[in-house]
Protein backbone atom coordinates (compact mmCIF):
# COMPACT_ATOMS: atom_id res chain seq x y z
CA UNK A 1 0.00 0.00 0.00
CA UNK A 2 1.48 3.32 -1.09
CA UNK A 3 1.25 6.71 0.59
CA UNK A 4 1.89 10.22 -0.65
CA UNK A 5 5.59 10.14 0.27
CA UNK A 6 6.05 7.19 -2.12
CA UNK A 7 5.02 9.49 -4.95
CA UNK A 8 8.34 11.37 -4.74
CA UNK A 9 10.11 8.21 -5.90
CA UNK A 10 7.41 7.46 -8.47
CA UNK A 11 7.62 10.98 -9.96
CA UNK A 12 11.40 10.69 -10.33
CA UNK A 13 10.98 7.22 -11.85
CA UNK A 14 8.53 8.65 -14.40
CA UNK A 15 10.93 11.46 -15.33
CA UNK A 16 13.81 9.00 -15.64
CA UNK A 17 11.70 6.66 -17.79
CA UNK A 18 10.94 9.60 -20.09
CA UNK A 19 14.64 10.30 -20.61
CA UNK A 20 15.14 12.91 -17.91
CA UNK A 21 12.33 15.32 -18.79
CA UNK A 22 8.55 14.91 -18.67
CA UNK A 23 5.49 17.13 -18.62
CA UNK A 24 2.82 16.77 -15.96
CA UNK A 25 0.52 14.76 -18.21
CA UNK A 26 3.27 12.29 -19.11
CA UNK A 27 4.15 11.80 -15.43
CA UNK A 28 0.47 11.20 -14.63
CA UNK A 29 0.17 8.69 -17.50
CA UNK A 30 3.26 6.85 -16.31
CA UNK A 31 1.99 6.68 -12.73
CA UNK A 32 -1.41 5.42 -13.84
CA UNK A 33 -0.01 2.88 -16.31
CA UNK A 34 2.72 1.53 -14.04
CA UNK A 35 1.12 1.82 -10.59
CA UNK A 36 -2.66 1.72 -11.02
CA UNK A 37 -3.13 -1.46 -8.99
CA UNK A 38 -1.01 -0.07 -6.16
CA UNK A 39 -2.90 3.24 -6.26
CA UNK A 40 -6.27 1.49 -6.16
CA UNK A 41 -5.16 -0.49 -3.10
CA UNK A 42 -4.00 2.65 -1.29
CA UNK A 43 -7.28 3.89 0.13
CA UNK A 44 -7.74 7.66 -0.09
CA UNK A 45 -4.54 8.05 -2.13
CA UNK A 46 -6.43 6.66 -5.12
CA UNK A 47 -8.64 9.76 -4.99
CA UNK A 48 -5.85 12.28 -4.27
CA UNK A 49 -2.84 10.95 -6.18
CA UNK A 50 -2.86 13.63 -8.89
CA UNK A 51 -2.78 16.40 -6.29
CA UNK A 52 -0.19 14.48 -4.27
CA UNK A 53 1.93 14.02 -7.41
CA UNK A 54 2.14 17.83 -7.71
CA UNK A 55 2.98 18.05 -3.98
CA UNK A 56 5.80 15.51 -4.52
CA UNK A 57 7.15 17.53 -7.47
CA UNK A 58 7.21 20.68 -5.33
CA UNK A 59 9.19 18.88 -2.62
CA UNK A 60 11.61 17.47 -5.19
CA UNK A 61 12.21 20.99 -6.55
CA UNK A 62 12.82 22.35 -3.02
CA UNK A 63 15.26 19.49 -2.36
CA UNK A 64 17.12 20.31 -5.59
CA UNK A 65 16.35 16.90 -7.11
CA UNK A 66 14.09 18.22 -9.85
CA UNK A 67 14.33 21.30 -12.00
CA UNK A 68 11.48 23.45 -13.25
CA UNK A 69 9.36 22.00 -16.00
CA UNK A 70 9.73 18.36 -14.95
CA UNK A 71 13.44 17.87 -15.50
CA UNK A 72 15.95 16.06 -13.35
CA UNK A 73 18.24 18.46 -11.52
CA UNK A 74 21.75 18.64 -13.01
Amino acid sequence: MADRTDLKVRVMDAITAAGGEACLVDVAKHLRNEHETELRASGDLFFTWQHDMRWAATLLRKEGKMGKGGTKAP
